[in-house]
């Protein structure tokens, strides 16, 4: 096996996913191409070099159905030959996408990807797909419940309490308003601008610094209703009969945001860098992804980290920096607790809490702030883990050159 680099990352700044962010008029196909467009001219690099395009999506309908991956390519003004495909893992779609240009590049099967995510959240409901995840006869066969359930459930078995993931939500939205102030960003992101040139969006929209532990105390939890009105709760103690109850302890100050967004990321051999005069910046280690769980479904990245650092031949003192996503507090402070890390090797600018979770774009856009948090740090390795619906797990290991 060869190995596979990355070369450079970019991402759109996350937009409020609702009628009034600053994406909202931007069609998917538009975001997409943004980053897209970007990579090539960064790098001076012509489009016909590149191999494929492989794009994460989640919500695959509407204005994000008929392979968006291969319009965002032509709306991008690449040249015509190169193809493009949309995968579907959930919310490591982005991830996935990398781990499978990583793959084809190490594989000999290609020299030059581009991967990467897009969802507009605003524009294309979650959950607008359908699906068998929907069918309440599934639900009861396998015994899966909505994530957020699930991550009531987690909290539940590992002891994480209310104050406890407030307190996390808080840390996300300071470590994240410090980070985007501070420029942290700056390397990756790209401005959408509207038909005339001009910037719709230059940074982060859902970040909310004047976050206080008061404030996001006062806030229902989300999933109280659902849980116990919908029989869910009885769903999940049905595997989990050792639980009196579920503590329902997340709101929507202590989840991850609902945003539009899209990144992209350049993927090749060293053999074609050198060619084209492409500086690496980084080798991926370890790709992969397990199934876990249908019911408590947001513990798939404990399985997939063991994996990912079986496969590299590395232990977790050998990781300097972890980026979990933050789909519900409760799954980064589970993943610290099973693995006694500190808080502070995890998500070190923020998480998808304050900075929102572009569902199909996200996994790129960790790798990216994983990065270029080991290069502003000096440091050496990253992992970049995410849970996925339907009880999954993706995690990927990275090496500065």
């Amino acid at each position: 096996m060869g190995e596979a680099f990355v070369f450079d990352v970019v991402r759109t700044p996350r937009g409020l996913g609702k009628s009034q962010g600053a994406l909202y008029t931007v069609r998917p196909v538009e975001l997409l191409a943004t980053v897209l467009r970007a990579l090539p001219a960064r790098n001076a690099l012509d489009s016909a070099l590149i191999e494929d395009v492989i794009i994460g999506c989640v919500t695959q309908t509407e204005e994000q159905g008929a392979c968006i991956a291969r319009w965002g390519v032509l709306e991008a003004g690449f040249d015509p030959r190169v193809p493009g495909v949309t995968v579907h893992r959930y919310c490591a779609s982005g991830l996935q996408a990398v781990n499978q240009a990583a793959a084809l590049v190490a594989s000999g099967y290609a020299e030059l990807v581009v991967a990467g995510g897009v969802e507009s959240m605003s524009r294309v409901r979650m959950g607008a797909d359908g699906g068998a995840q929907y069918d309440p006869a599934l639900q009861w066969a396998v015994g899966s419940v909505p994530q957020g359930i699930a991550a009531d459930l987690l909290a539940t078995l590992r002891g994480i309490g209310r104050h406890d993931v407030d307190a996390f939500a808080l840390r996300s939205q300071q470590r994240a308003a410090a980070a985007r102030d501070a420029g942290h960003f700056a390397r990756s992101l790209i401005p959408v601008c509207d038909v005339n040139g001009l910037p719709l969006l230059e940074r982060d929209e859902h970040p909310r610094p004047e976050t206080t532990l008061e404030r996001l105390a006062q806030l229902k939890p989300a999933f109280a209703t659902l849980g116990r009105q919908g029989a869910l709760d009885a769903l999940t103690r049905r595997a989990y009969p050792q639980l009196e109850a579920i503590e329902h302890v997340h709101t929507a100050g202590n989840a991850s945001g609902i945003v539009d967004g899209a990144a992209a990321v350049l993927i090749g051999s060293r053999a074609r860098g050198e060619a084209l005069g492409l500086r690496p910046r980084a080798r991926i280690v370890s790709a992969v992804s397990v199934g876990d769980d249908p019911v408590l479904m947001l513990w798939g990245p404990v399985p997939a980290t063991r994996l990912a650092l079986e496969r590299a031949r590395l232990t977790l003192d050998e990781i300097d920096l972890f980026e979990v996503n933050e789909a519900f507090a409760a799954v980064p402070l589970a993943y610290a607790q099973e693995f006694g890390l500190e808080l502070d090797r995890i998500n070190v600018d923020g998480g998808s809490i304050a900075l929102g979770h572009p569902l199909g774009a996200t996994g790129a856009m960790l790798l990216g702030t994983l990065l270029e948090a080991l290069e502003r740090r000096g440091l050496q390795r990253g992992l970049v883990t995410l849970c996925i619906g339907g009880g999954m797990g993706t995690a990927t290991i990275i090496e500065r050159v």
